[in-house]
């Protein structure tokens, strides 16, 4: 361990801190590093490098940092536009001119390298098959992720807005790949990371099992300390690396320079400088300074802004933060990936450790005049995943409400967010240093709410209660459906023949798949199986089944049910979630 001359009390307790607090959200393990002014760097470790076998953690050993491999990644890309191989208004028609791309209004907004880096793209995140499945290898081709054109729609016009797009960070891959003639990760090891001097991290796939395992690279947990080796994904340039907290390290001090090494320069300091701030985008054109650029984004947590990447991959978490106006910086990497845990509260450990000074809040200022007419409901537009557009627009949804003294956001999920008035049409919330939202209207008059990360667009109050009116009827009409069908059967009045027979077996067949997923991995949860193909059957024969039994001229209370059942089938079916396909 590499330690800092004249660490002050809170870097002298970290290790036993991040230990007590491993075993308090319990974590399994963790390997951090501090980067202090001048560079001077401390690295450090807690808890177990395997559950299963005991073995003590150590700051030396590897771990997977999920989409931190993002911001290395536009380093790379970056690396290309600084030597003129790319240029980051280059479009990636042109970039990519094999793949098709879906973009409605590329006559204005063109599809650039830039909206990939940028998160503004306007594409999908990720299919589930895409996430969740073990059919990948480390040699899957990265064209296997777009095959579907569906993939490649652009939802939104690029440039505008943030949506998080793994997709767009796999194109970035084949861009790299473009560019260079040779495979992403083998470039990128040899002239990313070969010249910063990361020895001990790559782009390749590394697992703990298989025949090139390797014994350092610590064990991926879930809760309960359920082991789990490191799995391929076809989206790997937007998650696969493998590194060391010293290496990690390495990479903040590059960040926080001058984009030399050596003296010798290697990316442009402009490119460098632009890395966390957005560009281009409807909330840094009202002035909000929160977002994302170039493989950085802006977070304002524990009292301190910095310039961040979070990761996330099966068995990990990891966190990289650099605070330039003070030339310091962390990485922190946990080997236990829990819905439950709270990870910010080691970010916020490693702050203090660093000593970063409390970002100052601005003055509280005037609610703006008109504010009272932006009250109403607003929902995500765009949406991350497009095949959640359905649920997200029944349950991400949030309302805007002001009585001339407090301004409130309430989400659907989650708790009232009390804004204070920043300058114009700013604001800041009560757990943030800085303006954190912004009111904006679009060029068609439409109200927009955005904290640079996603924006909500104002929605008329009957279209949401259409679709939840459609869904209780849907869910009613089921529950009545088995209810009538039950209570028959117990009277054993139930023929073949009866107008109730037919819905009611696929209404208790929907249920039927459940079970069986418990028994396969949830890692497979895209592929097509045994259980996702019976899901698949039972959910595509629903409508069918109630155009069968209202044919039989049922009951009346019966069949409103089945028309109820009926509309929300087609509802769904026109959100492309019937039949309920989890793969491809």
């Amino acid at each position: 361990m590499l330690l800092m001359i004249g660490r002050s009390a809170a870097a002298q307790d970290l290790p036993a801190e991040m230990a007590r607090a491993l075993t308090e959200e319990g974590l399994v393990g963790a390997v951090w590093a501090t980067v202090g002014p001048s560079g001077a760097v401390a690295t450090g470790a807690a808890g177990r490098a395997d559950a299963a076998l005991g073995r003590v953690l150590a700051d030396t050993d590897r771990v997977q940092i999920g989409s931190v491999t993002k911001t290395l990644l536009a380093a790379g890309v970056l690396r290309l536009v600084t030597t003129g191989r790319l240029s980051l208004d280059a479009k990636v028609a042109d970039l990519l001119p094999g793949i098709r791309l879906d973009n409605p209004w590329n006559a204005t907004h063109p599809l650039r390298l830039r909206h990939l880096l940028d998160h503004t793209a306007g594409l999908d995140d990720a299919r589930l098959h895409d996430v969740f499945s073990l059919e990948p290898t480390r040699d899957t081709p990265l064209l296997a992720l777009v095959a579907n054109d569906r993939s490649l729609r652009v939802r939104y016009p690029p440039g505008l807005r943030f949506s998080y797009s793994n997709l767009g960070f796999t194109l970035l891959g084949l861009v790299i790949e473009a560019a260079t003639g040779e495979r992403y990760e083998a470039w990128l090891d040899r002239h990313l990371l070969g010249p910063l001097g990361m020895t001990r991290s790559t782009f390749e796939f590394v697992s703990q099992t298989g025949p090139e395992a390797d014994p350092t690279l610590a064990m991926g947990h879930f809760e309960q300390g359920v082991t789990q080796a490191a799995v391929p994904s076809v989206l790997r340039p937007a998650g696969q690396f493998t590194t060391t907290a010293a290496d990690m390290a390495t990479f903040a001090r590059f960040l926080l320079g001058d984009g030399s090494i050596g003296g010798t320069p290697f990316i442009a300091p402009d490119l460098l400088r632009a890395m966390g701030k957005p560009a281009g985008t409807e909330a840094a054109a009202a002035g909000l300074a929160a977002g994302y650029g170039l493989g950085l984004g802006r977070r304002d947590r524990h009292g301190v802004v910095g310039l961040c990447h979070s990761g996330n991959t099966v068995g990990y978490r990891a966190m990289l933060c650099i605070f330039p106006d003070e030339d310091k910086a962390f990485f922190v990497a946990h080997n236990a990936d829990s819905e439950t845990a709270d990870y910010g509260r080691f970010d916020a450990l490693l702050i203090r450790a660093l000593g970063v000074a409390p970002t100052p809040s601005p003055p509280r200022a005037a609610f703006p005049p008109g504010l009272a007419g932006w009250a109403g409901i607003y929902v995500p537009e765009p949406n991350r995943f497009a095949s959640f557009g359905y649920l997200d627009r029944l349950t991400r949804f949030v309302t805007v409400e002001f009585d001339g003294t407090s301004l409130r956001l309430n989400p659907f999920q989650g708790p009232t967010r009390e804004l204070i008035p920043a300058r114009g049409m700013l604001f800041r919330a009560t757990d943030r240093a800085t303006p954190s939202h912004a009111f904006v209207e679009t060029a068609d008059h439409q109200g927009v709410v955005t904290d640079g990360l996603q924006s909500f667009q104002r929605i008329a109050i009957w279209r949401l209660g259409l679709l939840w009116i459609s869904l209780a009827a849907g869910i009613v009409g089921l529950v009545g459906l088995i209810a009538a069908g039950v209570l028959r059967l117990v009277q054993r009045s139930l023929p073949r023949s009866a107008p109730l027979f037919v819905p009611f077996l696929a209404a208790v067949s929907l249920m039927v798949p459940i079970p069986f997923f418990f028994g396969q991995s949830f890692l497979a949860l895209g592929d097509l199986t045994f259980v996702s193909g019976l899901l698949a059957v039972v959910t595509g024969a629903l409508p069918v089944a109630m155009v069968v039994g209202l044919w039989r001229r049922p009951k009346r209370v019966e069949a409103c049910a089945m028309i109820a059942v009926l509309q929300w089938s087609l509802v769904l079916a026109a959100w492309g979630l019937l039949p309920l396909r989890l793969w491809g």
